[in-house]
């Protein structure tokens, strides 16, 4: 028996929380007031801090998290749910490449091993992808001799709840529920939690600086791992 931890990457380190700020200022690891300061080289999942803690009500260890309420226009939301939507979808149609493309060029796809952790910083996460890391995820899928992918695979997301947190000329705070019923050969599985999406308003439209990702049963035991991103 596997544990989904073991698909996921271990988390870099972080420095500030506004994306493509790689090479300005600092970051903080939120909750600890821990400061960490920035290096140039900084890219993709080592220049954004995770800053998706406390804009609602705290998160305990054990319970769900309660996004705070932001008064937002009706086009706005519906531009927000199809961005939503539209992720989905391509995940479960299995397009990697324009699933990646809804990233900003230094967007993070998060996914914590507990509802409460507040960072990635010397800690292990199921996933703390950049888009190279991403990329590399895609080829490992689409390869010919990805055998994992053999078998009859596939998901289907179903996305719902979703709140408008804060609203900025710049950034879009947004939660939202998500289930996800995963196929693979016979065996059903099925996944739930707490998507916390930070989105920038770019000229192509809105973009995904970083998607946190809470499984609710993250910690639980299954036969075969994560292979794709949820």
């Amino acid at each position: 028996m596997h544990d989904p931890h073991a698909s996921g990457a271990t988390a870099g380190a972080a420095s500030t929380p506004l994306a493509g700020a790689a090479s300005t200022t600092v970051g903080k690891a939120l909750d600890g007031g821990v400061v960490i300061n920035a290096i140039e080289s900084m890219t993709g999942a080592e220049s954004i801090a995770p800053d998706h803690s406390g804009r609602g009500r705290p998160a305990i260890q054990g319970t769900q998290y309660v996004p705070a309420m932001a008064d937002a226009g009706g086009d706005l939301r519906l531009a927000v749910e199809g961005l939503l939507f539209r992720q989905a979808a391509l995940l479960d149609a299995k397009c990697w490449q324009q699933w990646i493309d809804l990233f900003t060029p230094d967007g993070v796809y998060w996914m914590p091993i507990a509802q409460e952790q507040t960072d990635w910083v010397g800690q292990p996460s199921i996933f703390a992808e950049d888009k190279l890391i991403m990329e590399i995820r895609m080829g490992r899928l689409t390869h010919p001799n990805a055998w994992s992918q053999a078998p009859m695979w596939g998901t289907s997301h179903l996305i719902g709840n979703v709140v408008l947190e804060s609203v900025s000329d710049e950034r879009i705070e947004v939660c939202s529920r998500f289930q996800m019923m995963e196929l693979r050969r016979d065996t059903v599985r099925h996944f739930g939690g707490t998507y916390r999406h930070t989105l920038l308003r770019t000229a192509e439209g809105l973009r995904i600086a970083l998607q946190r990702v809470d499984l609710m049963n993250g910690q639980a035991v299954y036969d075969y791992v994560l292979q794709a991103w949820v």
